[in-house]
């Protein structure tokens, strides 16, 4: 039998001596925590290597991602498919343990973790996936959802502002089953924490409503475990284990300083910890008997046949649930999906309104979520501004977890990392909105959606200098085609109602995150042949045409496409043949295959004109050199939205004369 440090110095050996021989990493981390987790890996945690995506394991999420080495040993010793090769590769090319854990590279990383604070939100995600399905699925006598959510935490992450948004909100919500370890060893990367960090964070936590264990050793393993059972006994508020701890620990002389952080220790410094450690053997050679000591590989078999069995009675018992769970966990829509989604565009298409698309998005929403129950969302204070809320949806709350709409207060970023959080919990469809604008705060959890592919929607309005007299704080003019440069994200900007169902559409089958960019102004329904219906899924097609090959081509997006439609219909009572092309989504359109692009796009008509209320410059990929972009270059005013239009140069008449000028040139 081995003792807990014994076990704990595995990690610890393991984690130094795969950053020593990448010369890269950060080994102080794993070092420290190594007494926490081995405790938490062999007394408590609920999983199963062999299956790493059974759906009632425990979440454990490292937050603290620069810390990936802990990880990958965990997974590594305990028995997941992690070979000794794959962590003497470590941040290397391709390899299965890059330098900061991301999600569908290495087996048992349940999130992408590095920019700090975004595990954690992540995590408040998952507890809320958790309890909602729980309390959707779960019946007398068959506990299927029932697990906890453990959270690895260091000191940069509770000092990212992203922590402050969603840990008040997971007080507020009483996730009981939310497990929080703070790693306080009063060290980062600058050195010792006090110079920028004196929060009181017990007190903080507790004015959050969280149940507080404070000046834990996080080096005696009796007192972990301890803090794990008084945190598993308080099921209505999440739990914060505040774990006093020493940076590197067994590293003779670094331990406890910032040299330890992230960088290699160094081979004076790992020979020493080994000898200070006790570990007798040399780099990467670790006893059999450790690893049978680790090895999970059994237990969670066993944990795992047994869920099954109860999930079988469950079956029998209650049939329907267990088909909706299943279609739920494998991510297939109903099947009345395509039918649904059709009649939408049929209605939209038939009544023809004019209506803002924020509005158009709203009764896509009453649409589709009496077909996808799996729809969860909310928004960040603005409920009735990006009108997310939708017929009969009640509000999720600590006592009523059944609920799909989330009040996320003014929480941009929190709200979005919270959403990646759910998407990869599994069951669920996650949706927010906020203001277009304020898509910088959510930003780097856009981006993290995006680079994890997760079915994430993040609902935009107020779209561009339409929505008038908030001015130019709230006027988004650079976020369109910044959120478009996002690689894997999919951006849909809707001229009409139509425009907005198909964009609802793809985003709920898409497999990846979307951006639904929508008005605040009212937009005017635009009158299309039924063949061209089917063209919109596509990204971008041919809207208005003329009888011969056109003399120029006109695009355009959401509120512009319109403005484009009346300059065509006056250059063509004057005689000029005017294509107009809508393209609701440009990575949509610029991934159809060649000979549609030329059909909507053809090379050898060089007079293009491409018009947008935002900036210019990524149009020029479409118009190229001998063709003009009608954007915005600088930021917005505060006054009534026609009146923005016109200052900014965003007209019929300003359309039809620089048309006019490049048809003089030909």
């Amino acid at each position: 039998m081995f003792s807990h440090r014994e076990l704990a110095n595995a990690i610890r050996i393991l984690s130094m001596d795969a950053v020593q021989k990448a010369n890269s990493g950060h080994p102080g981390m794993p070092m420290g925590m190594a007494d926490i987790a081995e405790v938490l890996w062999n007394g408590f945690l609920q999983h199963n290597p062999a299956n790493p995506h059974w759906i009632n394991r425990d979440r454990f999420i490292v937050s603290n991602g620069h810390g990936c080495m802990l990880l990958y040993s965990l997974l590594h010793f305990t028995g997941y498919d992690l070979t000794l090769d794959d962590i003497k590769q470590f941040r290397q090319l391709h390899s299965k343990t890059p330098g900061h854990p991301e999600f569908g590279e290495t087996p048992g990383v349940e999130t992408t973790t590095g920019p700090l604070g975004q595990g954690l939100a992540n995590a408040v995600g998952m507890a809320i996936a958790e309890k909602h399905l729980a309390k959707q699925f779960n019946r007398e006598g068959f506990p299927l959802i029932n697990h906890f959510t453990y959270v690895f935490v260091g000191d940069g992450c509770l000092m990212e502002g992203i922590s402050h948004e969603v840990c008040s909100l997971a007080g507020t919500l009483g996730l009981g089953k939310l497990i929080v370890f703070y790693d306080d060893n009063e060290v980062s990367i600058d050195g010792d924490v006090h110079g920028w960090f004196t929060d009181n964070t017990p007190l903080r936590f507790e004015s959050y409503g969280w149940h507080v264990l404070p000046k834990v050793d996080g080096h005696d393993s009796e007192a972990v475990r301890q803090a794990i059972l008084a945190a598993q006994a308080v099921t209505d508020k999440p739990s914060i284990i505040c774990c006093k701890t020493v940076i590197g620990y067994g590293a003779p002389t670094l331990a406890g300083t910032a040299e330890t952080h992230g960088a290699a220790l160094g081979e004076i410094e790992v020979a020493a910890t080994r000898e200070n450690l006790r570990w007798p053997y040399p780099p990467f050679v670790i006893p059999t008997e450790i690893y049978q000591a680790w090895d999970a590989r059994v237990a969670g078999h066993e944990r795992e046949q047994k869920w099954n069995r109860l999930f079988d009675s469950y079956q029998k018992t209650y049939p329907d649930l267990a088909r909706e769970l299943l279609r739920r966990i494998e991510k297939r829509l109903p099947e009345q999906w395509t039918e649904a989604a059709a009649a939408l565009v049929e209605k939209m298409y038939q009544k023809k309104e004019t209506i803002a698309t924020r509005k158009a998005s709203q009764i896509c929403l009453n649409h589709f979520s009496k077909i996808v129950p799996e729809l969860i969302g909310g928004s960040a204070d603005l409920t009735g501004s990006n009108l997310t809320h939708w017929e009969g949806a009640q509000a999720f709350s600590k006592t009523m977890p059944e609920g799909q709409y989330i009040y996320y207060g003014v929480r941009e970023f929190g709200m979005s990392a919270i959403m990646n959080g759910i998407a990869l919990y599994g069951g669920l469809i996650p949706f927010g909105g906020t203001f277009l604008t304020f898509s910088d705060y959510a930003r780097n959890a856009v981006r993290l959606a995006a680079l994890m592919r997760q079915r994430v929607i993040f609902i935009y309005t107020h779209d561009s200098i339409g929505l008038g007299e908030d001015g130019p704080t709230h006027q988004a003019i650079e976020h369109t085609a910044s959120l478009r440069m996002i690689p894997q994200l999919s951006v849909w900007r809707p001229c009409d109602t139509v425009e907005s169902a198909v964009a609802w559409q793809k985003a709920i089958e898409s497999q990846g995150p979307t951006c639904l960019l929508l008005s605040r102004q009212n937009l005017p329904y635009l009158q299309r042949e039924p063949a061209q219906l089917a063209n919109i899924a596509r990204g971008g097609y041919v809207l208005i045409d003329c009888n011969d090959v056109p003399e120029v081509i006109m695009m355009a997006t959401g509120s512009e496409v319109a403005l484009a439609v009346a300059a065509a219909e006056q250059l063509s009572q004057v005689g000029m043949r005017v294509r107009v092309l809508s393209i609701p989504s440009v990575d949509i359109f610029l991934a159809q295959d060649e000979a549609y692009k030329e059909h909507v796009l053809p090379k050898d008509v060089t007079m293009r004109l491409a018009i947008e209320a935002g900036v210019s410059v990524p149009w020029y990929q479409f118009v190229g050199r001998e063709g003009r972009v009608i954007g915005i270059d600088r930021f917005g005013a505060s006054a009534p939205a026609k009146d923005v239009y016109k200052d900014c140069g965003l007209t019929v008449e300003r359309i039809v004369a620089v048309t006019k000028e490049m048809l003089l040139k030909l």
